[in-house]
């Protein structure tokens, strides 16, 4: 694994960009599907936006493998979304009721990854939101890195963590803080070991040019544009679909249509901090829990419109909705700037954003969709979805497989005209490369 030392941030961005613009021109290797690739994810506790990435990923390599730290996934979720796939997991995951506590292992999780033996592999792909990127790599080994985003309670999410944990100043406050201090001298550490990062929206590109000085390639995560399937004639509740996790404000929203008690509301998710949203909601507020797959997406299928107050890093529920006609009313900051062409400044509009993250900006926009709410159509919804489908998708990941070799042999071969070193005898993209049929 190669640890550049950069001077200052914006070198690695001013690197990265001249191996980028170097290569631009050059058509890209042609990477063989069927090469043997380790796609390292962080844990697998429920199939989510992460988990649906990790599925396509090893779609579309069938001789992928997959290094987790934990896995939780149900034997029916991996016969359908990752049948023959094998998956290899850390000592941790054989504690005792861990499911109930693995997150609470986060200061273990950085020397356990660095535990996953990759090197027998053509190349590694990591899907990181934390850790999967610290892997140790060959130094002649691929490593595209597809980020879900920079690790957000150790970053810029780490006061309102602590915040919300109750955790102060006191022993046990203090020793957190320090647990996440050293997470970001590590995680600093090992953001320039992949030879390309991918984004998955422009606001995480934004924060991994702040937080680790490189550039970015965007990618949308994919979404089953095929099966989901259109609704034009919609009922008259409104959906939000959230992972009750602080930073999703859920809360927000519940205030909002708890004033206004002629609309409704179909909160649809786990029940992680239900019981304080359930306090806050009115009588036109109904909560479903967890719901089926199929259900689910009924569910947001019929509504009026999505509703969604947080900073998501992108958002695959919000692509989802628009794929099935409903429009989307979400804070305008995070992934949901890439997924929805907004009232008033789009031709075809698909929803309506708001500026804080506040209970009357949350009413005001809803009041906007409202008064507008002919404007914003379902087929405009669909269409705009389709900018994020699987295929698309698939093509990106061997466009930036293929921009990764570039970049790797751009700096090999100006180390060596730096260094007066001979050129390598084996073209290290030999593996990956597809056979040329004659």
């Amino acid at each position: 694994m190669r640890h550049v030392r950069q001077p200052k941030a914006t070198t690695m961005v001013g690197r990265d960009a001249k191996h980028l613009r170097s290569i631009s021109k050059t058509p890209f290797a042609a990477i063989d599907r069927n090469a043997r690739i380790a796609v390292v994810h962080d844990w697998c506790p429920n199939f989510r936006g992460g988990e649906q990435v990790l599925a396509r990923i090893c779609k579309t390599f069938p001789r992928a493998e997959v290094f987790t730290l934990f896995d939780f996934l149900p034997k029916e979720i991996k016969e359908e979304y990752f049948p023959g796939v094998i998956f290899h997991v850390s000592g941790m995951n054989r504690l005792p009721f861990v499911e109930k506590y693995y997150r609470s292992l986060f200061f273990l999780c950085p020397f356990m990854i660095e535990q996953f033996d990759v090197t027998g592999y053509d190349a590694v792909i990591s899907s990181s939101a934390a850790f999967s990127r610290g892997v140790l790599t060959r130094p002649d080994q691929l490593h595209l890195c597809y980020v879900h985003s920079p690790v957000r309670y150790a970053w810029d999410e780490q006061f309102s963590y602590l915040q919300q944990a109750g955790l102060g100043f006191g022993p046990k406050g203090l020793a957190f803080r320090y647990m996440l201090h050293r997470l970001r001298t590590w995680d600093t550490r090992t953001a320039h070991g992949p030879d390309l990062m991918l984004a998955n929206s422009n606001y995480v590109r934004s924060r991994i040019e702040r937080i680790y000085g490189r550039d970015a390639r965007v990618v949308h995560p994919p979404v089953a544009i095929e099966d989901l399937k259109l609704v034009v004639n919609k009922d008259d509740y409104y959906v939000t679909a959230a992972f009750h996790a602080p930073y999703k404000r859920t809360d927000l929203i519940i205030e909002a249509f708890s004033k206004t008690p002629s609309r409704r509301l179909v909160v649809v998710g786990d029940e992680v901090q239900s019981k304080h949203l359930r306090s806050l909601a009115g009588h036109n507020i109904i909560f479903t829990g967890y719901l089926p797959r199929h259900e689910y997406i009924e569910k947001i299928a019929n509504a009026r419109a999505m509703v969604f107050a947080g900073c998501e890093d992108f958002g695959i529920t919000l692509a989802e909705a628009q794929a099935c006609g409903t429009p989307l009313i979400a804070f305008g900051r995070g992934g949901a700037r890439d997924i929805v062409r907004p009232l008033g400044e789009s031709v075809h509009p698909t929803g309506v954003l708001f500026d804080r993250q506040a209970v009357d900006s949350v009413a005001g926009a809803i009041d906007l969709f409202e008064k507008n709410a002919g404007s914003i159509t379902p087929h405009a919804c669909r269409m705009n979805a389709t900018r994020f489908s699987e295929e698309r998708f698939d093509l990106a990941i061997l466009d930036a497989l293929g921009l990764a070799q570039s970049v790797q042999l751009s700096r090999a071969t100006e180390h060596n005209e730096l260094f007066g070193a001979e050129s390598p005898t084996r073209d290290i993209t030999d593996s990956l490369a597809e056979p040329i049929l004659q």
